[in-house]
């Protein structure tokens, strides 16, 4: 401690003396390197794999419980690996400093990052997605593709959801490539994970919210549908959508506009459509801007 206090007091740069204070790891085969492999092919579900500064950043933010963290020893000088650094040290996590291999290994992205850290998984009770008085929730039925239901979820924050479910087969929301697509949103915003997607819809219609299925065709257009009132909102998978039943068991079908050829849209593009359409019919509603409104009080 008094050497680091000399060397500060000298100039010395404090990564530099920070880096002598990290356990570095230059072999690939450290277990440490296994441990993050295991994460990242989902093999402990009650662990995520954070991939990237502002994924950790975020975690950080959002008050999860951090288990470890590996950054590039070269990024080190670096101001924004060192101010995350600094905060995770002073939140008690353990950091290590890897060798550009090791980071090749522990990274599952094809450039590896600067960082990557081990964090608990959230945990949601379904309740929390409808603890409001207008709830909008998103559940994504099927939605396979990890990069889409990642979208879906970063959609949901940005539009004003109340959360989200991801429901039947979808792909994990807290998977890192999820987590990547959902740019942190998923550590943020309530999400349940239901292997039945017929619980999550009776769960939805028993707090009240009406179920709003997308169809690629034979339903009503969104601005047409009243989605001021609380709703569900169902996203089907790439490729089939949502299976008949469960069309058959929404209060209302809804389709997206399209000019021909176009037959469909992507599941994420989708969702922020009926998301942002819902905001806005509510956005009108609270500031008295309804059409009618607008008749009676036209613009000067």
């Amino acid at each position: 401690m008094l050497r680091e206090a000399r060397l500060r007091r000298a100039g010395t740069p404090r990564a530099v003396t920070l880096r002598r204070h990290v356990n570095r790891i230059t072999s690939r085969h450290h277990p440490i390197v296994a441990r993050y492999r295991a994460v990242a092919r989902g093999d402990d579900a009650g662990v995520l794999l954070l991939d990237g500064l502002h994924l950790v950043d975020d975690a950080l933010a959002a008050g999860l419980r951090i288990e470890q963290a590996a950054i590039a020893l070269e990024r080190l000088r670096q101001p924004d690996a060192r101010d995350v650094t600094d905060r995770l040290a002073r939140a008690g996590v353990e950091v290590v400093a890897a060798s550009p291999s090791v980071m090749d290994a522990l990274s599952p992205v094809r450039s590896s990052s600067a960082i990557v850290a081990l964090a608990e998984r959230p945990c949601c009770q379904p309740a929390r997605l409808y603890d409001t008085a207008v709830p909008v929730v998103i559940i994504a039925v099927d939605v396979q593709d990890p990069g889409n239901l990642g979208a879906i979820v970063r959609v949901a924050e940005a539009g004003g959801a109340t959360g989200a479910v991801a429901a039947g087969r979808s792909a994990d929301p807290f998977g890192w490539k999820a987590l990547r697509g959902s740019m942190g949103s998923a550590l943020r915003l309530p999400i349940v994970v239901d292997e039945v997607a017929d619980r999550s819809i009776a769960d939805a219609r028993r707090h009240g919210c009406r179920i709003i299925a997308t169809a690629p065709r034979d339903g009503r257009s969104p601005f047409e549908i009243d989605l001021t009132g609380p709703i569900a909102v169902l996203i089907g998978g790439e490729g089939p959508g949502l299976s008949p039943a469960v069309l058959g068991a929404a209060d209302e079908r809804v389709t997206i506009p399209m000019q021909l050829p176009v037959e469909s849209l992507n599941a994420a593009v989708t969702a922020a459509l009926l998301v942002y359409e819902a905001h806005r019919q509510r956005d009108q509603v609270r500031t008295g801007r309804t059409p009618r409104a607008r008749a009676r009080n036209p613009e000067p």
